[in-house]
């Protein structure tokens, strides 16, 4: 049977575990495209990439050399970005001396020095293979990892990063056992782990447990799925694992989600003392659920048998082999697999880096010994529609010569850095001799030249399937969302507006063969040409001046000057009557959700407006919707309007769409709009060594009917 196909393109199949999954469900794949599928269709394929080619706007990350004590490439250390311009490194195994360390290191981003940070307190023991969590702006929480011994270890250590004091706090609760090589998360004070390796035998972890650090007690571990060297991520009340290695030792490239909402084992605090390994489980009279006792906790040991903060005491070596399988976790657990597809990264090849964004999946595909740079991307998955897209080229973004070892992302989720060498350290001051590896670069990416918004948004709510909607209240959306609905109310009608906006009449612009907003702003000559004296226009529009002002610096202006708009209390905006009301929509609300702003020809003209106006934050929310949304019908304008807000990579992402589907872009409303000078600029996006593929049959009707056009056009 014939797999369904992913809305990106690629394959994919749906896994389930206790209990339905809603989301699965919900899946609805797209259609292949017929110009993949047919051997009769032409399509042109934008392939052959030339040499040394940078992006049209300029923009590629930079690479820079930092100074000072620089760490080694160590082997599984952590490096993370803990704000204040500061990213720390912590432990990790030397792959050439041997050695496993308990280093502090500490980069500053402005100076772009390494400096050996002095340390204070319980200082832990060596390790690698541990996680370390960011949590409240100053403390990094170090769990397990392995040490000298190769022991694995279930300890907590907290590190302050303002004093250098570690400290280890008293723990209450199931301990979970030891283990290397896992991930973590924090949410709402719970620093959740999940999988990892363990055991004499390196057999892997498939659950998941939580520490409440309000109360520093441990939850009980529950069966989730088996992986180690993976990414977790917690969105939308939903825990998100991808990525990594199975208990075969293949890297996957399936994503597994956890459903936690309305579970009170993820919602209340866990509800166990600590345990007594030395003593027997005491029970309460008429209860047969077993009650720990409350006593002091034992040293914390690992799967070994050995202390967290010591190389050599050896405590109670006994018990900790033994393999048991946890409950499976409550709430819906699934999965989703992407088989193949143009934008899935595939998981086998080169050395991946994942990091989360805003609901967002990143996956930096970087260059390795397997795989060149112009292989190498950047992809990302949309968590709330399961799509891949690929958001830049490897020789957009990787720049020949450096091997990436780390990545890390700041809070807000705008900023990834990347942390290398080069791949020939004989040309460099790295290492004596020029043999040995030192986390001597940097690369920084700014995330939001991709449409990415970062982490001040949050989810939006989920519906709830088990609940009739007719008897659901649509919950108010703020004071802004409620005094929009007055837009058409009249002052005289008690709306307390006090201005009036005018647009453009909808079905005048549409008629018209200027296709894309904003352009009349950018040539005086086109306004004249296409906008009679007598021009009609759109019904009006009734606001309220204070909003404005706050809101829109170029209206503030305007009404501070006195200017015509100051006495009338009027102002035409010559654009379409639905993105002049979206954007005021957007003014009141800071949304173009697609339940307020469902068109994307009306995106396509904010994201104009974003650029007339220079308001960043509207522009950066145009670009992330348009690329995640973008499609065959409304390619065109995507692209023309891209190019006229001189978003880039915007434009060059809608033109390779444009000429990947192009027998089906031809027919659209959109591209019959184009004007002349826009379809020669268009034809010519295409790299010098692309080339018409055609079937076995080379010109169709269609593809006749094609060419035709393009004559009577020309």
């Amino acid at each position: 049977m014939a797999q369904p196909s992913t809305p990106s393109g690629g394959t994919l199949s749906v896994f389930g575990s206790a209990g339905p999954s809603t989301s699965s469900n919900q899946l609805v794949p797209s259609r292949t495209p017929s110009s993949a599928t047919s051997s009769n269709n032409t399509f042109l394929m934008p392939n052959s990439p030339i040499k040394g080619r940078v992006n049209s706007d300029g923009y590629r990350p930079l690479v820079t050399r930092t100074l000072g004590q620089r760490p080694a490439c160590l082997v599984n250390a952590s490096v993370t970005f803990c704000g204040n311009n500061q990213i720390y490194a912590f432990g990790g195994f030397d792959q050439y001396t041997d050695e496993v360390y308990n280093h502090v290191l500490r980069l500053d981003m402005v100076s772009h020095q390494w400096t050996l940070v002095d340390n204070y307190g319980d200082i832990p023991g060596v390790r690698m293979g541990h996680t370390a969590t960011l949590y409240q702006g100053d403390k990094l929480l170090i769990f397990g990892g392995e040490n000298e011994h190769r022991a694995y270890l279930s300890d907590l250590i907290i590190f302050d990063l303002k004093t250098a004091h570690w400290t280890q706090p008293a723990v209450t609760g199931p301990i979970p056992k030891g283990r290397a090589r896992h991930a973590a998360v924090l949410h709402e004070d719970k620093l959740f782990i999940v999988g990892g390796i363990t055991g004499h035998d390196n057999y892997v972890l498939d659950d998941i447990c939580y520490l409440d650090l309000k109360t520093f007690t441990w939850s009980r571990a529950w069966k989730f799925v088996g992986r180690f060297d993976h990414s977790v991520y917690l969105w939308n009340d939903r825990v998100w694992v991808f990525g990594g290695l199975s208990e075969d030792m293949d890297k996957i490239g399936d994503i597994w989600w956890l459903d936690l909402k309305g579970s009170p084992a993820f919602d209340s605090p866990p509800q166990f003392g600590s345990l007594d390994r030395n003593s027997p489980l005491s029970r309460t009279t008429g209860s047969s659920r077993p009650q720990y006792a409350t006593a002091p906790s034992p040293p914390v040991v690992g799967s070994s048998g050995y202390a967290a903060n010591s190389s050599s005491a050896q405590v109670n070596p006994q018990s900790f082999q033994i393999r048991m399988s946890p409950p499976i976790a409550p709430g819906a657990i699934s999965s989703l697999k992407f088989v193949s597809g143009p934008n899935v990264p595939a998981q086998g090849s080169g050395m991946h880096f994942h990091v989360y964004t805003s609901g967002t999946l990143l996956d930096f595909v970087t260059p390795a010994a397997t795989i060149t740079p112009q292989e190498c991307s950047l992809s990302s998955l949309d968590l709330d529609t399961l799509r891949w897209q690929k958001l830049a080229e490897g020789r957009d973004i990787f720049q020949e010569g450096y091997r990436w070892h780390y990545c890390t992302m700041n809070e807000d989720g705008t900023k990834a850095w990347l942390l290398g060498c080069p791949t020939d350290l004989t040309t460099t001051d790295l290492g004596p001799g020029g043999f040995e590896e030192y986390l001597s670069d940097i690369m920084e990416i700014d995330l939001r030249r991709y449409g990415i918004l970062g982490n001040t948004i949050t989810p939006e709510p989920r519906a709830e399937t088990s609940r009739p909607t007719s008897t659901l209240v649509q919950p108010s959306k703020g004071l802004g969302a409620d005094l929009a609905k007055l837009f058409d109310v009249s002052p005289e009608m008690d709306s307390g507006a006090d201005f009036i906006i005018t647009a453009l009449k909808d079905g005048d612009w549409e008629n018209s063969d200027l296709l894309g907003s904003g352009i009349l702003h950018n040539d005086e000559q086109n306004a004249q040409q296409w906008l009679s004296p007598d021009a009609s226009t759109s019904p009006p529009i009734y606001v309220h001046k204070l909003i404005l002002q706050a809101r829109w610096p170029h209206f503030a202006r305007l009404y501070n000057a006195q200017m015509a708009e100051f006495h009338t209390k009027k102002m035409h905006i010559p654009e379409p009557y639905s993105v002049v009301r979206a954007f005021l929509y957007f003014l009141y609300t800071d949304s173009i959700h697609p339940e307020d702003c469902p068109e994307l020809n009306d995106v396509a003209g904010l994201l104009v407006m974003s650029n007339i106006y220079n308001i960043p934050h509207l522009r950066l929310l145009c670009v992330n919707r348009l690329s995640k949304e973008l499609d065959v019908e409304h390619a065109c304008i995507i692209w023309l309007c891209a190019g006229v807000a001189s978003e880039d990579w915007l434009r060059r992402r809608a033109a390779s769409f444009c000429l990947m589907h192009w027998g089906r872009i031809v027919r659209t409303r959109g591209f019959l709009k184009l004007p002349r000078q826009a379809i020669v600029e268009l034809s010519q996006e295409i790299d010098m060594e692309g080339r018409v593929v055609g079937g076995e049959h080379y010109a169709s009707s269609d593809e006749e009917l094609d060419l035709s056009y393009l004559r009577t056009i020309y």
